[in-house]
């Protein structure tokens, strides 16, 4: 069975997290992002995260998952933390998900943060709704419309947080 582990990004791991979020706003069903990264872009931007994460095969180092983790806000709501996570197409359904979420609230936790947000769960993402319910995140509501799939229809968006 495979181990997987997590790590700090490094820059030799950029061009395999590049590939893994650009296949999810390629998708376009769970990211709000619509651009794609390249070497330049995907640098600066898992470089301008708070913590950008990613989970490799323990044997191989084959980069399998990735989260960032920012504030939600600023100031007085600076206390809160956001994050997303990807995970690479053919590894889905071994549980890398869960182990980026549960080591993004340790890491948030270790920054300083008392709650992580999510804004934007689609409606249709199932598996990442059943992670969170398991994990012990609360749903904020519903969004209708919230979000603009890549066929063009809305889908409804559940915001999550959990204190930590």
């Amino acid at each position: 069975m495979e181990e997987y582990k997590i790590k700090k990004l490094e820059k030799l791991d950029i061009e395999q997290a590049i590939d893994i979020w650009n296949d999810v706003v390629i998708d376009g069903v769970a990211f709000p992002q619509t651009e794609l990264l390249n070497e330049i872009t995907g640098l600066e931007f898992f470089n301008s995260q708070l913590f950008t994460g990613v989970a490799y095969n323990a044997e191989t180092n084959e980069i399998v998952g990735l989260y960032i983790l920012h504030p939600n806000n600023v100031g007085r709501c600076g206390h809160i933390s956001n994050a997303s996570y990807a995970v690479k197409k053919d590894k889905r359904g071994h549980h890398i998900g869960e182990l980026l979420v549960k080591d993004c609230i340790v890491k948030a936790k270790e920054l300083g943060f008392k709650i992580l947000q999510f804004n934007a769960v689609v409606a249709t993402n199932t598996s990442a709704l059943k992670l969170y319910k398991k994990l012990g995140f609360t749903q904020l509501g519903t969004i209708p419309n919230g979000f603009l799939m890549k066929d063009e229809h809305y889908e409804d968006i559940i915001p999550h947080y959990i204190k930590i």
